[in-house]
This record gives structure tokens, sequence and C-alpha cells, in this order.
């Protein structure tokens, strides 16, 4: 058990049922507790709706962990012509910026530049980006010398180099951000539940009016009413939305995306490395992230809908080719610490076309009456496609309309994890502590290895080797929190260790 001066949170699982049983009818259910999900149920709870999440695994268990962890207008999409997704993107940026400063800071981008049509094009292009945020801009977009950008990058490739080109965007942490938005929909007197998959839509008279649920950890099943559901289930929205009818068309065409993680001394400083221009006609982040360097990403087309996506070893091969394009020296094979995929959930309009054509905008149907869909998008966007999707299912419930408040809403922050040798890491590669193997328990709802190795702690991402060797003391310290035994310690740490390794993708050797 938890030690006696550390008394179980109010957010302990059994308080968190017994409040979602003590409400016998809801307003709003949200399915799916990715970013969506998260955000909706966050503006549908502090607009005083009563406001149920549910989410069958782990909070932002699928692709809201696995992005690329910038909060960003989208360079890209200006080229496609896709203003209007820009300047949205770039005003909820800004918001980001300002309503969670813990999770999001600005990040400075370098560009390097090997030929004066490209330093041209790039100060036209950044130019027009900058001039798309107006107000909402974080810096002005600055030429660099050939000796300014060596010295921003130090491993750039200097064969042919004129110079670079730098912006401001921001980064954040997808997982963190995560669980602060479930933190904050308790703390505007809603309620989430992680590990509650749903698995049935009650449907009277052609109107959905509830959902069925499992307790993923009792097995025991419940049933929940609501005036209005909201289907946020991110690449998984069509299998909700065919328990309500067997026979719609799909709403979405997967696409995989993978990150690479390696040593910092491939990327040495503070500013990211922007490839303006792949083989494959995408851009390739190269960016500083929690003491590593991500590589990402790739857009490989999808049929299946894999919980735990996993990389290719074309799409490995991409994304190393291309790092070693632009760098003095370049990381192989073996130096890669973590390789990580997500699904993006793009939308279906032509199943055809290549997944990088395809619509980064969200699409929301009202079906039933009352299942209201949203689908599409990005992290940047969560908050404007949350006030849409609620606007949309508090019209389709018939609920008082009530202005959104999440504009300015900041996003609720736990409390620090706080004990006695808490400065001390439980291994020497990673900066993870006991304090917060159990915060995270008692405060960030985890309830399994891989919650805090994966998404409290980001262990799993940075190092799957070193998350490998510290699972089995995580285990131990989550069963005293959780009072589980050590049979239950030696599954988590069996699960975790299979889990671990396809992040491991044969290439850390240690």
């Amino acid at each position: 058990m938890a030690p006696d001066d550390a008394p179980i949170s109010p957010l302990a699982r059994p308080q968190l049922l017994a409040r979602a049983d003590a409400e016998p009818d809801w307003d709003v259910i949200v399915i799916g507790g990715g970013a969506t999900g998260l955000g909706a149920a966050l503006d549908a709870a502090s607009r005083g709706y009563r406001t149920l999440l549910l989410e069958g695994h782990d909070f932002a268990k699928g692709t809201s962990s696995r992005s690329t962890k910038l909060v960003h207008g989208g360079v890209r999409y200006l080229e496609q012509g896709r203003i209007g997704l820009v300047r949205e993107a770039l005003v909820e940026r800004f918001r980001l910026l300002r309503n969670a400063p813990q999770w999001v800071h600005p990040l400075r981008f370098v560009v390097p530049v090997y030929s004066r049509w490209d330093r041209l094009k790039l100060r036209v292009g950044l130019g027009a980006y900058s001039l798309l945020a107006g107000r909402y801009r974080l810096g002005p977009v600055r030429t660099l010398s050939r000796d300014q950008a060596l010295q921003a990058l130090p491993n750039i490739r200097r064969a042919g180099l004129l110079g670079a080109i730098t912006y401001v965007d921001a980064q954040f942490d997808d997982a963190a951000l995560a669980v602060a938005l479930a933190q904050s929909v308790f703390d505007q007197g809603g309620t989430a539940l992680n590990y509650m998959p749903v698995i049935g839509l009650q449907v009277e008279a052609g109107r959905v009016v509830g959902v069925r649920a499992r307790d993923a950890v009792t097995g025991r099943e419940r049933s929940f009413s609501a005036r209005v559901v909201i289907n946020a289930a991110g690449v998984w929205v069509d299998a909700i939305r065919r328990m309500a009818c067997a026979d719609l068309a799909p709403m979405i065409a997967p696409s995989q995306g993978v990150h690479l993680v390696v040593d910092a001394h491939w990327l040495p400083g503070q500013e990211a490395l922007l490839v303006p221009e792949t083989e494959d006609g995408r851009v390739l982040f190269m960016i500083p992230w929690r003491g590593k360097v991500l590589l990402g990403t790739t857009d490989t087309a999808l049929d299946d809908l894999p919980m735990e996506p996993q990389a290719r070893e074309a799409e490995i091969d991409f994304i190393l080719r291309t790092a070693a394009s632009c760098l003095a020296r370049a990381p192989r094979r073996e130096d890669v610490l973590s390789v990580f995929a997500g699904l993006r959930p793009l939308i279906a309009a032509d199943p055809s076309a290549p997944r990088s054509e395809l619509s980064r905008e969200h699409v929301i149907r009202v079906e039933q009456e009352t299942l209201v869909t949203i689908a599409g998008g990005k992290w940047t966007t969560y908050r404007q496609m949350a006030e849409e999707v609620v606007d949309r299912a508090a019209r389709a419930a018939g609920l008082q309309a009530v202005t959104c408040r999440t504009a300015q809403l900041p996003v609720s922050v736990a409390g620090p994890a706080r004990e006695a040798g808490a400065e001390v890491p439980l291994h020497p590669r990673l900066d993870l502590t006991a304090a917060q193997v159990r915060h995270a328990v008692r405060a960030q709802f985890a309830l399994h290895v891989e919650d805090v190795l994966a998404r409290r702690h980001r262990a799993l991402f940075l190092d799957a080797a070193a998350a490998i060797e510290v699972a089995p003391e995580v285990a131990r310290l989550m069963a005293e929190e959780l009072d589980r035994d050590a049979e239950w310690q030696g599954a988590e740490v069996a699960a975790f260790t299979a889990l671990a390794a396809a992040y491991r993708c044969g290439a850390v050797r240690r």
C-alpha cells in the first residue's frame, strides 16, 4: 500500500468510478481520450454540461502521444494553398502557448540553404507564413550567413552551404498535455475514465441515447445514458459509428508516421533543423527533445488500424537516408535509441489519392440524430475542433446554448511529485524517479507500467532499452501504490518488455 504520509489521491480509480456511477443521466458523453476527445470533454464541462469521457485504453495511448511534438501552423500546407488551415493553426498555437506554458514553448527552426533560388523561395514562403501569423507570430524570419548557419547547426553538411533561413514555431510534450487536459476536465466538473472501452451504443427510435462500456480492469459492464454522444475515437471513429449503423461508409483513410530518436550529439544546440523537401515531397524535422533528437516523419498508407503500429524497414531507412543527406555525420541504425509510429486519421475523401495529399482539416458529421463524430485535424487545432464539435452536439441534443470558454482557459497543473530522495534517478540513462512513479499513480491516472514509461514519463520513446531495464522497479513501486502482488508485477514487466521490443527495432546495441 502507499506510505502513510502519502494519502491516495481523489483521482484514484475507485473514486472515479463512483463519481461516474453517481450520475444517472449525462448531457454529453465523449468517446475517446486523445487530443480531440479530451478537448471536447473539457470544452463541454467548462460550459456547465454534465460531461463524461470514456477511453478504452490510456489517455493519449494512440496517435496523440506519437506526434512530432510540434505546435505549428503547417509550413508545407501554405505551399499547398491551405491558407485557412494555416491561419487557424497559427492562432491556436498562440492560445496554447498562453494557456499551457508548462508544456508548450517557442522553438527556433534553421533551414539550410544550398542555392540562391532556394534561399529566395524559402525567404518568400516563410515570410508569408510569418505574415499570416500577424500579431500571433513568435519571432521574425531571419537570414543567416554561412558562418552563422554553422554556428547554429555545427553538424550540418558543409559542402555547398550558402547560409540558412530561420523562423520560430513551437514545441510541446503531447502526452503530458493530454494528461493535463484530463485533469482539467475534473477541475471543470466533468469526469474522465481511462481503461473503459465502449462496447456498444444504446439506440432508441433511431436516436443514440447512451453507451455500454466495460471496465478493462475488473471486467464489469456499465451503461451510461446521455443526451448526445461525441465520437472522438481518432482513427477508430468508424468502428464506433458502425455500432449505430453497420453499413456506414468509412470516414478515415489512415496514414502512418514514423519517428526515430537518437542522442543529442547528432544535433548539438537548441535549434531544430527543417529539411524543406524530401524525396517524397514532404518535409523532415530534426528536433531537440528532452535531451535527445527526434527525427521524422513518414507518410505511409495503411489498410489496417493496429493499436501498436510498427515502423517498416523502408520508413526507417528513409529517415536515416534523409538525415545523412544534410548532416556531416549522420546516425545509423545502431545509433537509434527508440523508434515509434503513429496513425493519422486522414479524411477519406478520395481513398486513391496519396496520403500526403489528403486533408489535415477536420470533419464533423451527425448521424442517428445524436451521434456526433469528429475526425481529422491535428494537435495544434484540438481546441478549435472541440469548440466546433461541442457547438454541434449542443444543437443536436437541444442543450442550452453556452458560449465556449476554452480560448482563454488555462490548462490545469497537477501538484509536483515530492518524496525524500526524489532526486535519485531509477536508471542512469533516465531522469525518472520513484516520486514521479508514485505521482503518476496517485494523481495522473496511471494503472500500468506502460502508462508510466510511455506517457507519464517518456522513457519508452527516448531510450527503449533503458525503459525495459527499469520496468521491474517501476512495477514494484506501482504495486505498492495499487496494492498488487508479485504475480501482477511479473505480468506487467512481461507485457511491457514485449511492447518495448518493437521500439528497439533491432537497432539498439549496448
